[in-house]
C-alpha cells in the first residue's frame, strides 16, 4: 500500500494518493464511554450509585460535564483524514437510549446528526452497547441483539448482548458487531471461560455469514475484556495477526501490532491492557473489486484525555479517580480505522 502524500481534502470524504488516485475515506470507531448513566433511579437495574443520593452523587451537573467530555472526545475522532470525523461510532457502557439521545444532541456533535441503533440488554447493571452513525455515509438494513448465554453454577448470569448491525457504508454491504464481553470480576483465569462463551457467539454468526458468501465484509468491534493475544481471540475467534497469511473466511486483528509494542487503550496495575479491539474480514484487508479496505487503524489517546501526573500519569483521565470525581473521559481511550475504497 503506498504511503499517503500531503493529503487534499475533496469533498469532504475523498483524498488523493501518489499517481492522482482518489479514494472515499469512511472512518468507524469504539468506545467504551465508562458508565454513562443518566441520574435517575431505574428500579429494574443497579443504577443507585449513579443517582444524586447515590454513593457517587451523581448530579444534573457531573452528567453534563460527562457528556461535555465526552463529545469533544468524539468530536475529534478521525478528523486527520476527515473533517466529518467517525461515520459509524460503537459505544459501551451506556445506560439506555436516553443518554444516547442526550449525547448526540451535544453542541460539539450535533451537527453530524447521528442516529441511533440500540437495544435494552439484559446486563444486571443496565449497561448496554450501541451504534451510531451518520446517515450520509451508513444506512442500516437490519440490525438484532444477540444474546450471550453464560450460566455459573447451573444459574444463568446476564451480560451485555452483541449488537449485530447489517447495512450500506457508502454502497458497500457491511456487518457491524459491537461487543462489551464479560470483565475480569473474580480473576483473568476463572472468568475467562464466560469470554470464550462471548466469542463463540459471534464466531458462530460470522461462520454463517461467510459460509454464504466468502467476500462479507464483517467488523468486529468492541471492549473484549481481553487481550489480542487472549485465548477468546486468538483461539475462539480464530483471528490471525500477519495479512500475508490470510485466506477467504479468515479474521485479522491489527490492533495486534500496537499491543505488541507495549502499547494499550486501559492501564491496571502498572500494565497496559488492549482489551478495545477491531477485528476485521479479509474481504476488508484484500478486496478483490473496488469497496472499501483497510487504511489504518488508530488509537486516540490524546494529551489532553491522559492523567497529567501524579502515580498514573498517562493513563486515562477518568471521570472517577480513587473515588473522587475527576470530571475525566473514560478508563478507557478509544479505537478507530479509516477504510479507502478507489473513486473511478
Amino acid at each position: 500500500m503506498r504511503k499517503l502524500l500531503p493529503i487534499l481534502l475533496l469533498f469532504c470524504t475523498q483524498i488523493v494518493f501518489a499517481q492522482e488516485k482518489q479514494y472515499q475515506v469512511a472512518s468507524i470507531g469504539f468506545y467504551n464511554v465508562e458508565n454513562l448513566f443518566d441520574i435517575e433511579d431505574d428500579p429494574a437495574i443497579r443504577d443507585e450509585e449513579y443517582t444524586p443520593a447515590g454513593s457517587r452523587v451523581w448530579d444534573a451537573k457531573k452528567y453534563a460535564e460527562k457528556l461535555d467530555r465526552l463529545s469533544e472526545v468524539v468530536r475529534q475522532i478521525g478528523t486527520d483524514l476527515n473533517p466529518d470525523g467517525l461515520a459509524v461510532l460503537g459505544l459501551a457502557e451506556i445506560e439506555n437510549r436516553r443518554v444516547l439521545e442526550d449525547f448526540v444532541a451535544h453542541d460539539a456533535v450535533a451537527a453530524r446528526n447521528y442516529q441511533i441503533v440500540h437495544y435494552d440488554s439484559p446486563d444486571e447493571r443496565g449497561i448496554d452497547v450501541a451504534l451510531l452513525y451518520q446517515a450520509k455515509y451508513f444506512q442500516p438494513i437490519k440490525s438484532r441483539a444477540i444474546p450471550v448465554e453464560i450460566f455459573r453454577n447451573g444459574e444463568q448470569n446476564f451480560t451485555r448482548d452483541v449488537l449485530h448491525v447489517e447495512g450500506l457504508l457508502n454502497g458497500d454491504t457491511i456487518h457491524i458487531f459491537v461487543n462489551h464481553w464479560p470483565s475480569r470480576r473474580g480473576g483473568e483465569r476463572r472468568s475467562a471461560p464466560y469470554r470464550n462463551m462471548a466469542a463463540d457467539t459471534v464466531k458462530n454468526v460470522v461462520d454463517l455469514l461467510l459460509a454464504s458468501n466468502k467476500d462479507s465484509k464483517i467488523i468486529i468491534m468492541g471492549d473484549l475484556n481481553d487481550d489480542p493475544t487472549s485465548p477468546s481471540v486468538k483461539k475462539h475467534l480464530a483471528v490471525k495477526y500477519d495479512k500475508k497469511q490470510l485466506f477467504d473466511g479468515d479474521l485479522y486483528n491489527p490492533m495486534y501490532a500496537y499491543y505488541k509494542k507495549g502499547i494499550g487503550t486501559l492501564a491496571y496495575r502498572d500494565a497496559w491492557n488492549l482489551f478495545d479491539q477491531i477485528i476485521l474480514s479479509e474481504d476488508l484487508i484484500s478486496p478483490e473489486n473496488n469497496t472499501y479496505r483497510l487504511y489504518k487503524t488508530a488509537i486516540f489517546n490524546e494529551p489532553f484525555m491522559r492523567q497529567s501526573k501524579g502515580r498514573f500519569k498517562g493513563y486515562p483521565k477518568r471521570t472517577f479517580a480513587g473515588g473522587k470525581y475527576d470530571s475525566g473521559y473514560s478508563d478507557h481511550f478509544p479505537v478507530y480505522m479509516h477504510l479507502i475504497k478507489e473513486v473511478r
